[in-house]
């Protein structure tokens, strides 16, 4: 085995025995673990070159060695492999999500409720950002005599919900009439456009019919702005609090991090469409210094929509938790994607 894929060996081992049992690994244990036909000088030449390069640390005289976050990073990008989640598995967590399956937000709740049962970790999942997001549709449904509710549809997989009430007797020939007129002009209109400048230039172009729409075009103008807002459903934030060798002054930030619901949105935004990891101090948050962010994307009808997340310490089963949120992610969506089509 040449030198290079030899250290490289040692250290997915070092890296998958640490996290497996959160002690520091020695030069024998390790010829035992990768089956190196090799001395434990030699072993220990390689541990001492990883040692110099970043990717391990030595924690006392001594002791053997343990990943570093640069480690964990190597680790990540060249040697693990994730593998998918068993059909049986992936059937399990279809199951659980869809006993909360009457709206998008209730959804990811419970993708975030899953994710942290599951994995152990302190879960996050958000609604897709409305910024690109177009109406696909709305609706109109009776609630009483002079009141009706407004069901927006959007394309980043949001569904929101709008009461109004008019001085006038409501009949579902009005609400036809408002259905068929609306979606001429909303159908397709970006969730931001929908502003006052623009509600205000609808009711021109209606004339003397936007004299029965106020009520109905301020509720169509505020499911808008909700459906553009990011929201942000967590899970199991206590959990860091009693992760093996915690540090409480590091979980603390961390879980004051996650109560800042804006800042948390900000920062997620910001993830790639694939399943990645940030690793201690790559996190722009200080907070996170001590911990990795692990993020995927769910996608609704084929677009990549909002973010699942797993924060977690640095000694982690990253390939479990890959293997968690892709899944978790992939269910979710497909199950938002079911209920807009419903919706429509």
């Amino acid at each position: 085995m040449e030198p290079a894929a030899r250290k490289q060996k040692i250290l997915a081992a070092i890296v998958e025995s640490y996290i497996d049992n959160g002690e520091p690994v020695g030069s024998k244990s390790l010829i035992t673990e990768t089956g190196l036909n090799v001395s434990s000088a030699t072993v220990r030449n390689d541990m001492a070159e990883l040692t110099s390069l970043g990717y391990i640390v030595q924690p006392h005289t001594s002791a053997g060695r343990i990943p570093t976050a640069l480690g964990y990073r190597y680790y990540v990008d060249n040697v693990m492999r994730v593998t998918p989640i068993s059909g049986q598995g992936r059937q399990y967590v279809l199951e659980e999500l869809q006993k909360n399956a009457d709206s998008p937000e209730s959804i990811l709740r419970g993708a975030a409720d899953l994710l942290s049962k599951l994995s152990g970790q302190a879960a996050v999942t958000t609604t897709p950002g409305g910024d690109n997001s177009r109406i696909r549709r709305i609706s109109f449904v009776q609630t009483g005599a002079h009141s009706a509710m407004v069901v927006l549809i959007a394309s980043n997989g949001t569904i929101k919900t709008k009461l109004f009430r008019c001085e006038f007797l409501i009949n579902p020939e009005l609400l036809g009439v408002f259905d068929k007129a609306l979606n001429e002009i909303f159908a397709g209109v970006t969730l931001s456009s929908v502003n006052r400048p623009f509600i205000q230039t609808v009711a021109v172009r209606f004339g003397e019919l936007s004299l029965l729409m106020p009520s109905v075009l301020m509720a169509i103008q505020d499911a808008s702005e909700q459906a553009a807002a990011v929201s942000v459903c967590q899970s199991g934030r206590g959990r860091l609090a009693f992760a093996p060798d915690v540090d409480f002054q590091s979980a603390r930030r961390v879980i004051e991090f996650l109560n800042n619901s804006r800042d948390l949105a900000k920062t997620l935004e910001k993830a790639p469409r694939h399943t990645a990891a940030l690793i201690g101090r790559e996190n722009s948050r200080i907070e996170l210094a001590n911990n990795s962010l692990i993020t995927t994307r769910y996608s609704v009808d084929g677009n990549p929509s909002g973010v699942a997340a797993l924060i977690t310490p640095l000694r982690t089963d990253y390939q479990r938790c890959f293997a968690l949120l892709e899944c978790v992610a992939e269910c979710a969506g497909e199950l938002i994607g079911e209920l807009i089509d419903s919706q429509e």
